[in-house]
């Protein structure tokens, strides 16, 4: 897959794709579908997207609302056949921009797009008062195919990020992955922490959880994928997502503990898929009372993850 991070100086050989356009946050069974049809078109599949995401822009100062960070997004839109990446800068010129402006500029001269996919409650451009019929209607004057997709539901509810949010603020991982398609992740890479885990008999790969939505806090059975380095592989483990009462950790934090696993991973990049939300934090009566909870965290995170 190429990622390009504008819209000029775009080479002939990676214009002319035909493009699903949209913030793609958790690139959910509704945003795949979006992508599926893009994909029908006799042309290369590219996404069109914005970073950060607009809502950043408008409301740097909002709580933490992302499903998932950009390198997140791009490894998940790169399983599903994405060719062309056109991750754009979402600043003061492009939020001033008409809708209009941005079909001719962006769209025509800058990506020379053959087709354009966008599901029905899309809007773009300054003020967001370009509609999915502004965009057909620029799309016939340009010269470029429109499909506009459904809105995709489940259970007789419309699947969205704002949904699958209130799954997992709730501790319901599984419903979350029921409207995503996927296990929801946390990647990034892993950071030097405190080595308390270590001491405690289980090492930790801590992760930070910056700009994302906050699942609810707890401990929980995960699936682990270790994407770089020698002991790249797909492993079971048991995480704290946190701030770990007992130790008065000021930010909360993704820590997870490989099970059956010995080796060294500092500065490497995880991909933490949350399974099954275990319990919720707590502090204990000493050290010895949290080994052992530890230790059954571990055993049930075990047998949940067996039955998968």
């Amino acid at each position: 897959m190429q990622i390009h991070h504008h819209w000029t100086g775009i080479g002939p050989a990676h214009r002319g794709a035909s493009v699903a356009m949209g913030n793609f946050d958790g690139v959910h069974l509704g945003h795949q579908s979006v992508i599926a049809l893009a994909a029908e078109a006799q042309a290369p599949l590219g996404i069109v997207t914005f970073e950060p995401h607009p809502r950043e822009f408008f409301a740097p100062a909002a709580p933490p609302f992302r499903l998932m960070n950009a390198e997140a997004r791009t490894h998940r839109l790169e399983k599903l056949g994405v060719a062309e990446l056109y991750e754009l800068p979402f600043d003061a010129r492009l939020a001033g921009m008409e809708a209009e402006t941005f079909v001719a500029e962006v769209l025509v001269a800058g990506l020379g797009v053959a087709h354009v996919t966008v599901g029905a409650d899309f809007c773009f451009g300054k003020g967001r008062k370009g509609t999915v019929e502004t965009l057909s209607r620029e799309g016939a004057l340009h010269g470029f195919g429109v499909t506009i997709a459904d809105l995709v539901a489940a259970d007789g509810a419309e699947i969205s990020s704002t949904a699958i949010r209130a799954a997992l603020a709730e501790g319901r991982p599984r419903d979350a992955a029921g409207m995503l398609g996927h296990w929801h992740r946390i990647e990034g890479p892993v950071l030097h922490g405190d080595r308390r885990g270590r001491t405690l008999g289980f090492p930790t790969a801590n992760m930070a959880l910056d700009g994302l939505h906050l699942p609810k806090l707890g401990i929980y059975a995960v699936k682990v994928d270790v994407l770089t380095g020698p002991h790249a592989g797909s492993y079971d483990g048991a995480a704290n997502l946190g701030i770990r009462p007992m130790f008065e950790v000021p930010h909360p934090t993704l820590e997870t503990h490989l099970l059956d696993f010995s080796g060294q991973i500092y500065g490497e990049h995880l991909s933490v898929a949350l399974v099954e939300h275990l319990r919720p934090e707590m502090a204990f009566d000493g050290l010895p009372a949290l080994v052992a909870q530890i230790d059954a965290d571990c055993a049930r995170a075990r047998a949940i993850l067996a039955g998968l």
